[in-house]
């Protein structure tokens, strides 16, 4: 058996294997229909990528928060960053 790797080939094979899942799942009643499948695909791909968002920020708040305790900061001088909100 040969499997075709490059160009359309490798893209028809794909096609079809993820068409016959999404038969599959349509016959067996997980979904109702191909909207349903690209709305559940679709949620995934915005579930995955706020995960992502999410790791991201927790590390760089991680490194802030080991950054503070080693003393690597400056303080915050309110009036500086709006000179206007607060009179001096």
């Amino acid at each position: 058996m040969t499997h075709e790797t490059t160009g359309t080939n490798a893209h028809r094979h794909l096609a079809r294997l993820m068409e016959a899942h999404v038969q599959g799942q349509m016959k067996f009643g997980v979904y109702a229909n191909l909207s349903e499948v690209v709305r559940a695909g679709v949620h995934m791909l915005m579930e995955r990528d706020g995960a992502r968002q999410f790791h991201a920020l927790k590390a760089d708040l991680e490194a802030a928060v080991r950054d503070a305790e080693a003393g690597a900061f400056t303080e915050f001088d309110p009036g500086a960053y709006e000179p206007d909100a607060f009179p001096r």
